[in-house]
């Protein structure tokens, strides 16, 4: 079969072996495949993983294991990336994402979806509706990592809200904020971006516009920059006793400044991977439309110039088809 592997170097290996699918496992044919920062960090030495890239996907289920439900067989899926043990005091509190045991879908001990056939645990995937297209089912990971936020934090009717960051991880919470009927503001570097956020009715601001009275002003900031200065922009918005959303990961070669944090008693929320199905719920209903993110679908064969253009200034999601 095909795949994307990397060792050392990524390159599309037309006779890689097909995956065995375990006892609890099924077989997914790809369909689609959205191509994440994660993926093209790993080929800068993230997690030192080699093996099959990609975690962000929409297939059919062709195979399962003896353990398996039969009538997921041809049935159109998406699935949890954490594989986990299931029999840990994590597992034991529905917390299957951070089991210690666990392996990651083409990112940690799992080989993963960009390849014509890939396996996961039954309990991992879920079925969608026909209502819900490849293209819009593709970004269900992401869209529930944003999820996630609402799971963690509560957020009043008259709480201030802010996201920092416009690029693709921003702009999934900006639409799964507008689909959850909160007031937020949008705020990025560029205007081309932050229109998207306009077209859902959010007010949306550059960084240029940001004055002295807006720090310390809002109640809930969501920080999706992935930069230091980012972090420390965001940290200043918050108001005393806020809290502090950390959705994207800082690798920070000097130190921050975190004395803002304690003076001002400022709650910080690390936030990861969400649960699916309240986002299909949304898909399903029409309630986000993730298409305007795509800068373009390419074929796995043309996999070089697909990961070019994601490497390119302004790109957002860039889509594989198989």
């Amino acid at each position: 079969m095909k795949a994307l592997v990397y060792d050392n170097e990524l390159k599309l290996d037309k006779n890689y072996p097909m995956p065995k699918v375990k006892d609890n496992e099924v077989l997914i044919k790809t369909s689609m495949v959205g191509i994440c920062n994660t993926d093209y960090e790993i080929t800068q030495g993230y997690m030192g993983y080699k093996g099959i890239l990609g975690h962000e996907f929409v297939g059919v289920v062709e195979a399962v294991g003896k353990n398996a439900p039969q009538s997921l067989i041809n049935k159109r899926v998406v699935g949890e990336i954490n594989c986990a043990c299931n029999n840990c005091s994590y597992c034991n509190q529905n917390l299957q994402r951070h089991c210690p045991n666990r392996s990651t879908l083409g990112i940690w001990q799992k080989d993963g979806c960009f390849s014509e056939y890939f396996t996961l645990p039954y309990e991992n995937v879920i079925e969608i509706s026909q209502n819900i297209d490849d293209i819009t089912a593709t970004f269900t990971e992401p869209l529930a990592a944003a999820y996630e936020i609402l799971e963690q934090v509560h957020i009043k009717p008259d709480s201030k809200v802010a996201i920092l960051g416009d690029g693709k991880l921003g702009l999934c919470v900006s639409m799964v904020f507008a689909a959850m009927n909160i007031d937020y503001v949008h705020i990025g570097k560029h205007p081309e971006k932050l229109e998207i956020s306009k077209n859902l009715g959010a007010k949306t601001m550059t960084l240029d516009e940001l004055k002295e009275s807006h720090k310390k002003s809002f109640d809930v900031v969501v920080e999706a920059t992935g930069s230091t200065g980012g972090f420390e922009t965001s940290a200043s918005l918050v108001k005393p006793r806020g809290i502090l959303v950390l959705k994207s990961t800082i690798a920070a070669k000097e130190g921050l400044n975190l004395a803002s944090i304690v003076v001002d008693e400022i709650t910080i929320v690390g936030s990861r991977c969400g649960q699916f199905r309240p986002i299909l719920r949304l898909l399903e209903k029409g309630k986000i439309n993730p298409k305007p993110l795509v800068s373009g679908i390419y074929s796995v064969n043309d996999f070089e110039n697909a990961f070019e253009k994601n490497a390119q200034k302004g790109t957002l999601k860039v889509l594989v088809k198989f």
